[in-house]
């Protein structure tokens, strides 16, 4: 049984260390899953498989709309406040995030190109976040540049993420084929609930009836497969899909 105990480990272990290589982690995280390989396991769980998975993705959507529904500007406060005490890049842009979700687009932009001034400005998050911002702000040539070259420098960061958004940048810039392309891309590579929605609202946007309408329907074969709470935990991005569909009926 010990043996059988210790193989677990190395099997687990080894999990972990794949998904480390194919996101592109550092190597130590390697050696540190194979010279101790369930308390290694267990903290890469916890420091990067969980924050990057979808599941606390999920968790962290219902727990920010939570707050924001009983302090709508509590974490704008803490974020300036923590900014103020420790004007570190990360407090920066915090705070950048936090102006976004407060629908302040031009502090937001001010903020994050602060922080891609600095020893920071390859890093992944926070190109991604000046490229929301930047899209927020009506500049999705500046959300262009910033999620190319994410793409090109970091292609392994967020995939899903930099190409939705950036199938939307290419869409307001007016690049219309080249956003349809991203969004049909996306959906063939992730499938994911995030990408048929997106390119269900786009396609809407644009006229589309026929494209939205089939997004909507592969939309509804999945969501007949989950559990209640997951249902609960999409309900606004249906809603956002149902809305657009039915204001491109109207439109048309």
């Amino acid at each position: 049984m010990p043996f059988a105990g210790l193989g677990l480990h190395f099997i687990i272990a080894l999990f972990f260390a794949v998904h480390a290589i194919r996101a592109g982690r550092e190597l130590y995280w390697l050696i540190i899953l194979f010279s101790f390989p369930l308390l290694g396991s267990l903290v890469y769980f916890f420091v990067v498989y969980l924050p990057h998975s979808k599941l606390d993705r999920g968790i962290r959507k219902v727990t920010k709309a939570a707050v924001k529904s009983l302090d709508p500007g509590r974490e704008l406060r803490d974020a300036q406040q923590a900014f103020e005490l420790t004007p570190t890049a990360q407090n920066q842009q915090r705070l950048a995030n936090a102006f976004l979700e407060a629908g302040d687009s031009a502090q937001a932009v001010q903020h994050f190109d602060q922080c891609l001034r600095g020893p920071f400005a390859r890093d992944g998050a926070i190109r991604l976040g000046a490229a929301r911002a930047h899209l927020r702000h009506a500049d999705p040539a500046a959300a262009i540049t910033l999620l190319e070259s994410i793409r090109k420098e970091s292609p392994t960061f967020q995939p899903e993420d930099v190409s939705l958004l950036l199938a939307q940048a290419l869409g307001e810039e007016g690049r219309v084929d080249d956003a349809r392309r991203e969004f049909t891309d996306a959906v063939a590579r992730f499938g994911s609930v995030d990408a048929r929605a997106e390119f269900a609202i786009w396609a809407a946007g644009m006229g589309d009836a026929e494209t939205a309408t089939a997004q909507r329907a592969e939309l509804e074969k999945t969501r007949k497969h989950w559990q209640s709470h997951t249902r609960d935990l999409h309900q606004a991005l249906f809603r956002r899909v149902d809305s657009a569909i039915s204001a491109g009926r109207k439109a048309g």
